[in-house]
């Protein structure tokens, strides 16, 4: 990336923070610009300092991540992209946060080169998306939903409700585009239009609202 991506770290405690500035500041393009111990904090920071990433534990004082994600993301406009980092990930904090628009989640224990690759990943639109952990996530906390399904289903074509059922699966935009036969554009067309239909601001949001709406069964 031509300019460096900007990291707002948040976690309550100073090893972890100390530990994750080692690893980002290790690295070309990547810039930690602030840290918070506390959630509340947390929203302070990014919003002084807007950062293009934040890493955000979900179990601090005072304001937990989801919170600080929630206010955060519907304060600021452009809203930077935000990571849990979670030590369990089965944990109904995680998907919490998922629900508030964390683009993905990353455990603490992952590899060094894992939460670079998160990091670079999210800051270039994607989202961190783990098929099998979010749809565990969804069967064990979602919220079942026993109403008519959304209208936002309605206004799907045949082919955009297999390509978010291909998203929830985990596959890539290249993936879905070779699993259907279409070029990349194509794929990359049919993607927006699930996002814009679903009003979802990332896959990550639209494979959730998919959960959460019934039109996807965890299982």
């Amino acid at each position: 990336m031509s300019t460096p991506v900007r990291i707002v770290l948040a976690d309550d405690e100073r090893m972890v923070r100390t530990a994750l500035r080692a690893i980002l500041e290790a690295e070309d393009g990547l810039e930690v610009v602030g840290e918070a111990a506390t959630g509340a904090e947390a929203v302070s920071v990014v919003r002084a300092l807007r950062p293009d990433v934040v890493l955000m534990d979900v179990r601090m004082p005072e304001t937990d991540g989801i919170r600080a994600t929630e206010q955060i993301l519907g304060g600021l406009d452009p809203a930077p992209r935000i990571v849990v980092v979670t030590t369990f990930e089965h944990d109904a904090y995680v998907y919490e946060a998922l629900r508030a628009g964390a683009a993905g989640f990353l455990l603490k224990r992952a590899a060094a080169e894992e939460l670079v690759q998160a990091v670079r990943l999210v800051a270039c639109g994607d989202s961190l998306l783990f098929p099998s952990a979010v749809r565990q996530l969804a069967a064990a906390y979602g919220t079942p939903r026993t109403a008519p399904a959304p209208p936002w289903a309605a206004r799907l074509t045949e082919r955009e409700a297999q390509v978010l059922r291909l998203m929830a699966a985990g596959l890539t935009n290249a993936e879905i585009a070779g699993r259907l036969a279409v070029g990349a554009a194509t794929a990359k067309t049919h993607v927006a239009a699930v996002l814009a239909k679903t009003g979802a601001r990332d896959r990550t949001q639209a494979v959730i609202v998919a959960y959460e709406s019934g039109f996807i069964t965890p299982g």
